[in-house]
């Protein structure tokens, strides 16, 4: 069983089919999905929006089976795979793979996943590999320290945006998070020390700067962020609109502003292995929580898109999948 898509729509394109079980290639392993999570690509691909969604299927889904951030148990293994064991429980982004994470089968490369603890559920698993690769991606465009300095996340409340909040409270940033009204408790929460409602307030235009601005949102001007930037400050792009996207790829990845000031594209890696070490660590430690807004069943697939579409959910919406044998 899986949720399949023939043709580019809104939620009411996705239905459950019976498809046959993938098998797993060589240095593949075969995936008994538990739990996956909902992430803007998925959205895209399913719309067809922006058009750069829709190559290698111009007319129809070139990824029939959407999914990218995954969580299960290891069924098969394919020929020369060292890493894991049938029963093994893993989770990883099959986003560089192919997708196929909403079934309750799905075929993955060993390098894209990780052991899941026995500590950590399945729906906690399935909502960190992307999400949580992002934000410290884009952490990482500055020092890790954050003693005295001041960070940004625009657009605070989402999946990236609350493992951002952790994660740099955990490395002493001093955090301001924006996001609409309905967020700003549980970003506080979480532990943002400041907290702006977009709708009232313009935070490139309070005088105030920060060392590293984080954006999802993507709405700005290269002359916001000059405002909002210290000296040498960075603009750390992650997700928004593909003008915006584009218009940053087209300088290179990264724009150059006053005052040794930079705009600069996330280079996303799904995977990364130190990336997902450096999560497991703070999250065994309790200093990172993966937030998960809504679980749905598989089933309710349409639902949960058209609730996601909607944009009111803190941190990830879970598909959870019921196992059948």
């Amino acid at each position: 069983m899986a949720l399949v898509h023939d043709a580019y729509g809104g939620p009411e394109v996705l239905k459950l089919a019976t498809v046959p079980i993938p098998q797993p290639d060589h240095g593949q392993v075969l995936v008994r999905v538990h739990a996956a999570a909902i992430n803007e690509w998925d959205q895209g691909l399913m719309r067809g929006k922006p058009l750069i969604n829709r190559t290698g299927g111009l007319r129809r889904p070139r990824h029939r089976i959407l999914g990218s951030d995954i969580a299960g148990v290891v069924d098969a293994v394919g020929a020369a795979v060292t890493r894991y064991r049938v029963g093994d429980e893993v989770f990883g982004d099959l986003s560089a793979s192919g997708f196929g994470a909403f079934a309750q089968y799905a075929v993955a490369p060993e390098t894209a996943l990780t052991r899941k603890p026995s500590w950590l559920t399945f729906e906690q698993a399935a909502a960190i590999p992307q999400a949580g690769g992002l934000a410290i991606a884009g952490l990482r465009k500055t020092a890790p320290s954050g003693a005295g300095r001041r960070l940004l996340v625009n657009g605070a409340g989402g999946g990236v945006g609350t493992f951002a909040i952790q994660v740099a409270k955990a490395h002493g940033w001093d955090v301001t998070g924006v996001d609409g009204l309905a967020k700003l408790q549980a970003m506080r929460t979480l532990g943002a020390d400041h907290t702006i409602d977009f709708r009232r307030v313009d935070f490139a235009r309070t005088g105030e700067q920060y060392d590293l601005i984080l954006d999802m949102v993507c709405s700005r001007s290269p002359l916001d962020y000059g405002r909002a930037l210290r000296p040498r400050g960075v603009g750390a792009v992650i997700g928004g609109r593909t003008g915006r996207l584009a218009m940053a790829a087209a300088f290179g990845q990264t724009m150059r502003l006053a005052a040794g000031r930079r705009v600069s594209l996330v280079m996303y890696r799904a995977n990364r292995t130190e990336d997902m070490a450096l999560l497991l660590h703070l999250i065994s430690e309790r200093t990172v929580t993966p937030v998960i807004d809504r679980e749905f069943d598989l089933a309710e697939s349409p639902r949960a898109m058209r609730y996601y579409l909607q944009g009111d959910f803190v941190g990830k919406v879970v598909l959870r999948v019921r196992q059948e044998r």
